[in-house]
């Protein structure tokens, strides 16, 4: 049991209310605020002193400096009117953190002239410090156009709030600039809660909360809950959306159904299992990208001839097989030869077919 569900059933028992959380506008300094490495908006990044950020600008410094000196390699250094992408330029990384820079400046840019109408929340830690809950690109953009060590109004929490993620994926759902991605994630990271608070629901006797009762916790309509359920439904999906893909989440759910369908009616399926489903993901990723996605060679799967009586998977499960006189030779297998180990099981099979045929 992990420490999450530690908490739901403590909740559960006690009763207690699940958005029972108080808070208060407080002006804090913002470096004692500390971004979520787990939320869709966080940007691996790292915070400078408003004296170097104006030496960098004034070229008193130079980007290596400031990279040895925070240990920036592969991060973003913000600082007061100063964002530096020092992913490896060209790759994927380095476009994702840059067109985040490019919307970080512009709100940067809109606060440095405007009050900002809704502030970034948090909630304290332990060592008197803040964890970002929601408005990480507000928060960066805030370092960027006020510096790191100046002080800002934010929302505050008493406490860590139960359903961190749930809050999370709230603002992420109707934030029409967040990518796809960072949406999916917030999704599925919003779930994994609901599925420990369900979890001690039923440990405590009480039934699971319905598909509504999910979608109404997490904010957004059924029809809302079925698109994200459903894109997430395969890896190769988040996959795609993480790899820059911009499809919409109507064409994207379009895609997922109509290969589905496709599959089940070729294999004439009614319901997939696991290696039904790798296929169909494989599929869904080709369609969504135009690219093939590469697939784990399957050598070290062992494959049995279908059993085709009841007594022959019978034997197979309660018997010592090899000590069946299949024609195998036990002792001559190489375990370590994938030849060698599917041949005597294809032996295996086919001698019990036959022999429960002929019994």
């Amino acid at each position: 049991m992990n420490k999450m569900e530690k908490i739901f059933i403590s909740v559960v028992n006690n009763q207690d209310p699940l958005h029972s959380e108080s808070f208060e506008y407080q002006s804090v300094f913002l470096s004692k605020v500390r971004p979520d490495p787990t939320n869709g908006r966080f940007l691996p990044s790292v915070f400078i002193s408003d004296e170097d950020a104006r030496l960098f600008i004034e070229k008193r410094l130079s980007k290596r400096q400031l990279v040895d000196k925070y240990e920036a390699e592969e991060r973003v250094i913000i600082g007061k009117s100063c964002i530096i992408n020092c992913m490896k330029y060209g790759s994927q990384e380095w476009s994702k953190a840059q067109k985040s820079i490019d919307t970080i400046i512009e709100l940067g840019d809109n606060i440095a002239v405007c009050e900002m109408i809704q502030v970034p929340t948090i909630y304290p830690l332990d060592n008197g410090d803040f964890q970002i809950l929601t408005g990480h690109r507000r928060f960066f953009a805030l370092v960027y156009a006020k510096g790191y060590d100046s002080y800002e109004q934010f929302k505050v929490y008493d406490r860590k709030p139960l359903f961190t993620k749930v809050k999370q994926f709230q603002e992420n759902a109707s934030r029409e600039d967040l990518p796809q991605y960072g949406k999916l994630q917030a999704f599925q990271n919003a779930l994994s809660e609901i599925d420990a608070l369900n979890k001690a629901r039923k440990g405590a006797g009480q039934r699971a909360l319905t598909i509504k009762e999910v979608a109404a916790n997490l904010g957004i309509s059924m029809g809302a809950y079925d698109n994200y359920n459903v894109l997430t439904r395969y890896p190769s999906v988040v996959k795609a959306y993480e790899e820059g893909n911009s499809l919409s989440f109507r064409k994207a759910k379009k895609i997922v159904i109509t290969v589905e369908s496709e599959f089940k009616l070729a294999e004439g399926r009614k319901a997939l299992n696991a290696i039904d489903k790798q296929t169909v993901s494989e599929t869904i990723y080709a369609r969504m990208t135009g690219k093939n996605q590469a697939r784990k060679p399957a050598t070290d799967m062992y494959k049995l001839e279908p059993i085709r009586s009841a007594k022959a998977l019978k034997t197979l499960l309660t018997s010592d097989v090899t000590q069946i006189d299949c024609g195998v030779n036990w002792q001559t297998v190489d375990w370590e030869d994938h030849a060698s180990i599917s041949s005597a099981l294809v032996q295996l099979s086919q001698y019990l077919n036959q022999d429960q045929s002929q019994g």
